[in-house]
């Protein structure tokens, strides 16, 4: 087993954007289970084909973590949401083919729950990944990128340690079957500066403006600061595979990853 202290993120690649003060309600960052919710119609984008909603259940694009997908639907009607974006302070709903909401309409939204959770299965390992290469070889991520059941962190290396695919791998799986927990709360910004494991993945590097941290914790493992959805509890990552490491320049190294069932 891993030693319990926490990883280290060397830049806030799952945090970026994700703090900024956003006008829609973002019910994914208490509950990521929530599948469905009613919302109403703030303003439209009709040349843009966009909505912008008082509350969603829909992960708005940002910090490597790719905009979920799903259904609008009021009246009758029912169109395809295809992307999720930030601009100028709101979350907007961008739409497929068909009608448009009026301002002021209640509409029903559903995720598309198969592609979430399969990227909550991701940023989860992502997250082993962090803490167990920062337990076994004391090195920071510098970035990183996800899709459904695959993504790639670049971490601090120079070179890559012999054997790192192999170590790595059946650390990350043994921490897959111990079943950890994954906790999430918000933190008073003080009291979370003063967390040494959080300044580690620089915690400090998130505006002032924002009062209210908001943190995962894979009990036991890592703790960063973090906007993004996970599961409940490790054993739901699935089997943890590298598929290719690269040679991003002195002192960088990519890893890619990938999640079966």
């Amino acid at each position: 087993m891993l030693p319990t202290a926490r990883a280290a993120s060397g830049s806030s690649w799952q945090n970026a954007s994700i703090y900024h003060e956003v006008m829609t309600e973002l019910l994914y960052l208490h509950d990521a289970y929530q599948q469905t919710c009613t919302a109403t119609v703030v303003s439209t984008d009709v040349d843009g084909r966009r909505v912008e909603l008082d509350q969603t259940v829909l992960y708005v694009q940002g910090g490597g973590q790719p905009a979920d997908h799903g259904t609008l639907a009021w009246d009758g009607n029912e169109v395809a949401i295809v992307d999720v974006k930030r601009a100028d302070g709101a979350a907007w709903h961008h739409l497929g083919d068909g009608a448009l909401p009026d301002v002021g309409t209640d509409v029903t939204l559903t995720l598309d729950w198969e592609r979430r959770h399969q990227l909550m299965r991701t940023h989860t390992a992502m997250h082993l990944l962090c803490g167990v290469i920062w337990n076994e070889y004391g090195k920071a991520v510098t970035g990183g990128n996800m899709e459904p059941l695959g993504g790639r962190m670049d971490f601090e290396f120079n070179p890559l340690p012999d054997g790192f695919k192999e170590t790595i791998e059946a650390a990350v799986n043994a921490e897959i079957a111990a079943d950890r927990s994954i906790e999430v709360s918000f933190l008073d910004r003080a009291e979370a500066l003063a967390d040494e494991d959080l300044i580690r993945t620089k915690v400090n590097l998130i505006p002032e403006a924002v009062t209210t941290i908001r943190v995962v914790d894979i009990v036991g493992l890592d703790k960063q600061a973090d906007g993004g959805t996970h599961v409940a509890r490790t054993s739901e990552v699935g089997s943890f595979q590298i598929v290719k490491t690269e040679n991003k320049g002195k002192g960088n190294k990519r890893v890619r990853i990938a999640l079966s069932d």
